[in-house]
C-alpha cells in the first residue's frame, strides 16, 4: 500500500462513525471490550467535564466503552478527587507495580494502563481538552471496529492556540513540523502520512500495545509509531479527523525540552535498527538560557527517556492476562 492509497483508505472523519449504536453492535458482535484511559497531572479544571460527557454518552447512553480510568502522575490539586466523584476509576501510577520501581511521565501512565485496564482496545485521551466531545473516543474506535487489519488509530485536528483567553485560528504542532516531520522524512518516510504524530489522542489493540516498549516521558507517542510500524507496517495504522482540539499551549522553552526527549527516543531507535551508529552514549542534559537585566543564566535540565519494556515481558502482567498459559 503506497502513501496515497493509505491516505485514501485509512484517513477518516469522525462523522464516518456518528452512528454509535452501530459501533456498539460491531463491538458486541466481535466480542471485544474497550477501555478509556485519561492520563493526568493537575487537571482539575477539565477532568470533571471530560468524565461527565464521555461517561454519559459512551457508557450510560450507549455502552461503547466498558470502563473509564484516570491514571495520575501525582497531582497536587483536586484532580483525583474530582475524577472519583464523577465516576471514573482512579489510580496513582506510583502505586501500581511498585516492585518495578517508580518513574514519572505520561508514558509511565500509559504503560501501566495496560496492566490496570481490561479492554481489548485501549483509548487514550489527554485530560486538558477544553472542547471535549464523544467524537474524541468514537472517532478513534471506529476504524478498529470497522477494519480488522487496523491496530492503531491516531487523531488529527486543527489546534488553535489560546493566548490571554483569545483564540487564534492557527498554530500548534510546532514540534511536529520542526522536528518530527523532518526526522520521519529522513528515516521513516512512510510515517510522514501520519498528519499529527504527536497528538495525545489515539487508540490501539492490546495485542500490539503489549508488545512494544514505552518511553516514560516525551518520546512515548513517537516511539509507538516507529515500533508498531516496524512490527506491522503502515497498513496497521489509520487516522481520524476530529475537527478541532482546544487546549492550553506550552511555551517554546517547554517544547524545546520535549523535543530533546523525543530526539533521544528517535536516535536510540535509529541505532537499534542500524540506520546510524552512535559513537558515544547520548547526553541527557538539555541547556537553555534566560536573560535578566543584561545578564544571562544557563539552565540545565536532566532529561532521560527511560523506557519500560514491553508489558508482555512483565510476569505480573502475564499472570493477570494469560493465567491459563502461565499455569
Amino acid at each position: 500500500m503506497n502513501l496515497q492509497q493509505w491516505l485514501a483508505e485509512r484517513t477518516f472523519h469522525h462523522s464516518n462513525f456518528w452512528d454509535i449504536k452501530w459501533l456498539v453492535e460491531q463491538k458486541e458482535r466481535q466480542g471485544v471490550t474497550i477501555s478509556l484511559c485519561l492520563p493526568t497531572l493537575n487537571e482539575e479544571k477539565t477532568i470533571g467535564k471530560e468524565i461527565v460527557i464521555l461517561k454519559a454518552e459512551l457508557m450510560d447512553r450507549y455502552p461503547l466503552i466498558d470502563e473509564i480510568a484516570v491514571i495520575d502522575s501525582g497531582s497536587t490539586d483536586r484532580t483525583c478527587e474530582i475524577a472519583c466523584a464523577f465516576g471514573a476509576d482512579v489510580y496513582v501510577a506510583s502505586e501500581v507495580l511498585p516492585e518495578l520501581g517508580v518513574q514519572r511521565g505520561k508514558g509511565e501512565n500509559l504503560w501501566k494502563a495496560l496492566y490496570l485496564l481490561k479492554g481489548d482496545i485501549l483509548v487514550f485521551v489527554d485530560a486538558d481538552i477544553g472542547n471535549i466531545h464523544p467524537r474524541f473516543v468514537y472517532g478513534l474506535v471506529g476504524p478498529l471496529l470497522q477494519i480488522p487489519e487496523v491496530h492503531y488509530v491516531k487523531a488529527f485536528y486543527d489546534r488553535p492556540i489560546v493566548y490571554s483567553n483569545v483564540l487564534r485560528p492557527t498554530g500548534g504542532g510546532r514540534v511536529t513540523e520542526i522536528l518530527i516531520r523532518p526526522l520521519f522524512s529522513l528515516f521513516y518516510p512512510e510515517l510522514t502520512a501520519i498528519l499529527q504524530p504527536l497528538s495525545g489522542e489515539y487508540a490501539g489493540r492490546r495485542s500490539i500495545l503489549e508488545k512494544i516498549p514505552f518511553p516514560v516521558g516525551y518520546g512515548v507517542e513517537t516511539a509507538m509509531l516507529i515500533d508498531i510500524h516496524q512490527k506491522l507496517g503502515l497498513t496497521a495504522f489509520a487516522q481520524t479527523d476530529l475537527d478541532q482540539r482546544v487546549h492550553r499551549n506550552q511555551e517554546t522553552t517547554a517544547l524545546g525540552r520535549m523535543a530533546f526527549g523525543i530526539l533521544q527516543t528517535v536516535m536510540n531507535r535509529l541505532e537499534r535498527e542500524q540506520k546510524l551508529r552512535l559513537l558515544q552514549e547520548l547526553p541527557t542534559i538539555m541547556r537553555q538560557f534566560e536573560a535578566s537585566d543584561g545578564t544571562y543564566r544557563q539552565l540545565e535540565f536532566d532529561i532521560r527517556e527511560v523506557e519500560r519494556p514491553p508489558m508482555i515481558e512483565i510476569e505480573a502482567y502475564r499472570a493477570k492476562f494469560y493465567s491459563a498459559s502461565v499455569s
